[in-house]
């Protein structure tokens, strides 16, 4: 059996109904408002709910516990990993964080993960996952409505460029190391990619003159980009209702952004998807024009 934690977050719930359509498999879906009956209950601050919702579980798909502050996600992790071993469990996916990402602040609890993972008795494979498409997705919108009316798409980029990757393109991967592990074992041989950390990072790089020039061709308009501080960044967050944790982490992705530390020179990632990455461009087009930017834009043209 493969179990999928957090399938009620965005990447849990793509790996968790990729793998249920594949009829071979028997697949259970975890969450911490699991009710036991369609759900497991796996609420990784409650570790007695764990041994319970690990049980006869071959292969577990770990989905990163973040939004938190370090040392809850340090423990969290922990206590998945303990209940792993002490429940049998023979190999277990971890969904992580790409090589790019090691300067940034967000990488220090998807480390120590990796390293309590290899000392596990059970067989691992990490997936390191890309940063999202949503990070500059999430700016173009963000910037859409004032960026119509002053043609300036304002961003603390500098002069850097983000490798990013479609979440939906992740689960694949997810869902394909899953099933052929799963397969593997069915079969009394050892998985395929145990043992195995794969880098999956996106194959575009996105920089702020990329999203003003796609906001152009969005809005109808010229738009150009104009660098921001992170000092100018940090103040535009204070008050926006994010964590104070996240407001570090997020200054901390801007300020390797900028010295050019995000952009991938190399990924597994074509390896091990059945087909073309999603174009990223494209994605960021749409979420644009599904604001109903470029209808009024077109409008107030004519």
């Amino acid at each position: 059996m493969i179990l999928v934690t957090g399938i009620s977050g965005a990447l849990g719930g793509l790996v968790h109904r990729g793998l249920s359509t594949l009829d071979d498999l028997t697949v259970a879906a975890g969450s911490r408002s699991g009710d036991d009956i369609t759900t497991r209950r796996i609420d990784f601050d409650d570790p007695a709910t764990l041994s319970a919702g690990l049980r006869d579980v071959d292969v577990l798909v770990l989905i990163s516990a973040g939004y938190a502050e370090d040392d809850v996600v340090l423990a969290r992790h922990g206590a998945v990993i303990d209940a792993a071993s002490a429940a049998g469990v023979r190999h277990v996916i971890y969904t992580g964080l790409a090589g790019s990402g090691d300067l940034t602040t967000i990488a220090l609890p998807h480390r120590w993960t990796e390293k309590r993972l290899a000392a596990a008795p059970f067989d691992a494979t990490v997936l390191r996952n890309g940063l999202y498409a949503e990070v500059p997705v999430g700016l173009a919108v963000a910037g859409a409505a004032s960026t119509a009316e002053s043609g300036v798409f304002a961003a603390a980029f500098g002069t850097g460029r983000i490798s990013v990757v479609a979440r939906e393109d992740l689960a694949e991967v997810a869902v394909r190391v899953a099933a052929e592990s799963e397969r593997d074992l069915a079969a009394g041989r050892p998985s395929r990619h145990a043992g195995k950390v794969y880098e999956l990072e996106g194959v575009t790089a996105i920089g702020g003159p990329d999203i003003a020039e796609i906001l152009s061709e969005s809005l109808r308009r010229p738009v150009r980009y104009v660098p921001i501080s992170l000092g100018e960044t940090r103040d535009m967050l204070q008050g926006s209702g994010l964590e104070p944790y996240q407001i570090t982490h997020t200054l901390s992705l801007f300020a390797n952004l900028g010295a050019g530390l995000l952009e991938a020179s190399s990924t597994d990632l074509l390896e091990l998807l059945p087909s073309a990455p999603r174009d990223v461009r494209a994605l960021i087009t749409d979420a644009v024009r599904a604001g109903g930017f470029q209808s009024a834009s077109v409008n107030a043209s004519r």
